[in-house]
């Protein structure tokens, strides 16, 4: 997993009808949390996701953003949200190279692992968190980025 004060390598994904994100447009208006999980709808990913969902006002009132990346293609991303209400953007990353370049590859290349980060303005990561299965640790991550926002 990438430390934090490193620069967050730039990617390129697909979001929402094909349209495609860069993290630097993404950073270019404020800070970014941006947050790897495994799988759309599987128990664990639908629990981190609609925590995130249920503090998604606050967050955006301290001048955050959140962006959530998986393998999962943009249809699977798009019923996800649609389904669990998520007002934040969903990237699909099927090859899995972004996961890759932020380290969050899963053991023996399966998967991938439950991380979150906390980016500025200038991609520096300020802050990071890896907890596969204590998804209650990336909320709390969430909450302490808020903090420092205001």
């Amino acid at each position: 997993m990438l430390k934090t004060g490193t620069t967050a390598p730039d990617f390129e994904l697909a979001g929402p009808g094909g349209q495609h994100y860069t993290l630097s447009n993404l950073v270019s208006d404020g800070p970014l949390i941006l947050y790897f999980y495994p799988a759309d709808f599987t128990p664990g990913c639908t629990k981190e996701a609609c925590a995130i969902r249920d503090i998604h006002d606050d967050i955006q009132a301290t001048g955050l953003k959140v962006v959530g990346v998986s393998p999962q293609d943009g249809g699977s991303h798009e019923r996800f949200a649609e389904r669990y209400e998520l007002p934040f953007l969903l990237l699909s990353d099927p090859d899995k190279l972004v996961t890759k370049a932020y380290g969050l590859d899963g053991p023996l290349g399966i998967g991938s692992r439950r991380g979150t980060f906390l980016i500025d303005e200038n991609q520096v990561i300020q802050d990071a968190v890896l907890a596969d299965i204590r998804i209650d640790k990336h909320v709390a991550f969430i909450e302490k980025a808020m903090a420092l926002q205001t």
